[in-house]
Parts: C-alpha cells; structure tokens; sequence
C-alpha cells in the first residue's frame, strides 16, 4: 500500500475498506497523466465544491512546489528577458484538470434549453478524450447528471472512478474503480470524500513532482 494511503487509514482507520479503491484509482489518475491526458470532475452541490476542490489541488502546487522545468523556463527567458525569469517564478507545474461544474454560462444555456440530466454528460463529450479520466461524486450514486457523464464517458473510453456511499448506487455498476465510504448519510460520506480526495491527490502529485 502507498505510504500516503496508508496515513489516509491511520487517521481516519474506517476507510481501510476503501483502501484497494483508492490504490486503484491513484492507478488510473497516474496512468493517465502518463499519457498525457487530463481529468474531468463533477458533482452537486458539496460535491461540486469538492470538485473544485480537486481541481485546485491538481493544478498548481499542493504539498510540493513544483518549480517549471528549465527548458520552460529558458524559452520564457529568451522570448521575454526583461520578464521572462520573474513569470517563471511564478509558475507551477500542472496536472490538467477540469471541473464541470465551474461553466455557469454553458451550464445554464444547456440546461435551460436542452437537458439537465446531461450538463455534465455535454461537457465530457466535448472535452473527453480516450485515455482522460472522468472523476464523479455522488453520495447516493445515483446523480442522474452524474450518471450521464458516466455513459457518456465509457462510450468515449475516458476511464471513470466514482466517489459515492456505502452502496454505491448505479454508479457502482459503471465506474472502472467506485470508492465507497462505509456511510449512508450525506454529511457523513462527504466528510470521509475530502481526506480521500486529498490521497488522491498527494499520490499523483509525488509521482510526477516528487515528495
């Protein structure tokens, strides 16, 4: 087991069910950044705030500070020497990520004059590609909107790891890798999300920028 999962269970020892999850979804996260491709979030309500969340802590520095690499860095000189070196300096090395939940424009046109049940599913067509992962929350499993995404995600081989309750709802069914917290109430599931979400993304974060 990955030492950060490992602290993960020693603080919060419940989620030592969740442990083989977890492990594999740090699998997929990893596998793809690998082949160069992104992750993609959604939820509702405090799962669209976790999604967010996530986001955040994929795309500038999280426990590390991933400084850019030289040859960036040198290109920026070159292109800009007065500036070039100072913009660096302010750059952090990103893992691409996006949440769904953040197009409030796109959002609402689509769901004002198509559907609501595939805002999400809409976005990941669009931006999904094979080999990119689609990140879901749902405490039930059951999100519709979240569901959709998920179809629409294995139509276009975008792997899938779900964040849901103990029983995983429909979502246990479609995901390549369903963690499930070991609770049935909202508060209770969501709560457990965030230090998992957070393994997640330490896991990922130490292998492409180092502890």
């Amino acid at each position: 087991m990955h030492r950060i999962v490992q602290t993960m269970i020693n603080k919060y020892p419940e989620l030592n069910a969740c442990a083989q999850d977890t492990e594999l979804a740090c699998g997929l996260l990893v596998d793809a950044y690998r082949s160069r491709g992104k992750v993609l979030v959604c939820g509702n309500g405090g799962s669209a705030a976790d999604s967010e969340h996530i986001v955040g802590e994929l795309m500038k520095g999280f426990m590390s500070k991933r400084p850019v690499p030289d040859a960036f860095r040198a290109k920026l000189g070159e292109l800009f020497p007065a500036e070039g070196g100072s913009v660096a300096d302010l750059l952090q090395g990103a893992l691409p990520a996006i949440s769904l939940v953040s197009h409030s424009a796109l959002m609402t046109a689509f769901m004002n004059d198509v559907s609501a049940e595939t805002v999400f599913a809409q976005q990941v067509y669009g931006y999904g590609r094979e080999g990119d992962v689609l990140i879901g929350l749902s405490t039930s499993g059951n999100s519709l909107n979240v569901v959709r995404a998920m179809q629409v995600a294995k139509a276009l081989g975008v792997r899938t790891i779900g964040l849901t309750g103990r029983s995983g709802g429909r979502m246990k069914e479609l995901c390549d890798v369903t963690i499930r917290v070991p609770h049935d109430s909202t508060p209770d599931i969501q709560e457990r999300h965030l230090p998992i979400y957070h393994a997640l993304c330490m896991v990922v974060e130490e292998a492409f920028f180092g502890a």
